[in-house]
């Protein structure tokens, strides 16, 4: 690989393949100087520092992209081919998903929308493909990728928090769209404004306004925070104990194999709280007091 010490190896798997602007004058990784500000791949982890906000995380991008084509793809062949006969083990499993989905959404969702089934067989099977990436030996397509010249390839999206707060942060939206939508923005102000404090007394009722608000305030903006750390926090440390066992030697494929069996409950169930915690803020987001 591109590191020779133990710190360079561990830095270069965690490196996403970062493309952004570098200003001018920049002094690259090679030592030339850029005569102009130019949009191009960081060569190295400073470069993608210096790139700024604006940056893009390719890998990121094209494995998560990659990943819910292959999802769609899949669950469109097989609906195509679908049997009422005796079903095949393709079929039988994705109907088995979307029985587990399906009865998670009815036990947790106390609302009618017809949005939240097929968003939650989304989330879930999608995540739990990202997820999957992390049991594919960590050196493999990285190596395969500098052999052709690329710098860092990740090929775990979860791993990467750009990802999973986005995808938090587009259910957090998807929360405050159907709640103004179902209850207006007078009842997004009630449910925020008069709980969890309450009182018959109109004078108390107008000070406790305040303390409700800051207090579900912070509730509301640690959802999504909560929501998309989790997933990243627990991938990213699963990474990297691929990435040290795979710094062990002639014994990493063992114990990378040994490793990946306990992973594979923590792969799926990451899946399954971020699908369920989607479906228990958009049921909130429906509901009453």
């Amino acid at each position: 690989m591109a590191a020779n010490t133990a710190s360079g190896y561990i830095q270069h798997h965690l490196q996403n393949l970062t493309f952004g602007q570098l200003p001018a004058g920049y002094e690259r990784f090679d030592g030339s100087v850029l005569s102009d500000a130019s949009w191009t791949i960081a060569h190295s982890a400073a470069e993608a520092k210096d790139m700024g906000f604006w940056a893009i995380h390719v890998d990121s991008m094209l494995w998560s992209v990659l990943l819910g084509f292959v999802f769609l793809g899949l669950f469109r062949m097989v609906a195509k081919n679908i049997t009422s006969g005796v079903p095949g083990g393709l079929q039988n499993a994705i109907e088995s998903i979307v029985e587990f989905v399906d009865t998670s959404v009815k036990e947790s969702f106390h609302g009618k929308n017809p949005v939240i089934a097929p968003l939650a067989l989304t989330i879930f099977c999608w995540i739990f493909f990202m997820n999957l990436m992390d049991l594919i030996p960590v050196d493999w397509i990285p190596g395969l990728a500098t052999l052709a010249g690329v710098p860092y390839m990740k090929i775990v999206p979860s791993t990467d928090p750009n990802i999973t707060m986005a995808m938090s942060i587009s259910v957090f939206l998807l929360m405050l769209f159907y709640w103004v939508k179902v209850k207006g923005f007078g009842g997004l102000f009630s449910d925020l404004a008069l709980h969890p404090f309450s009182s018959n007394n109109p004078v108390a009722k107008i000070a406790l306004i305040p303390v409700n608000l800051i207090l579900e305030t912070v509730s509301l903006i640690a959802k999504p925070i909560s929501l998309g750390l989790r997933l990243f926090g627990n991938m990213y440390a699963g990474e990297l104990i691929f990435i040290l066992i795979a710094m062990i030697g002639y014994v990493q494929l063992p114990l990378h194999f040994g490793w990946a069996l306990l992973h594979i409950l923590v792969i799926t169930l990451q899946a399954y709280i971020f699908m369920t915690l989607t479906i228990v803020y958009l049921s909130m987001a429906h509901e009453d007091h």
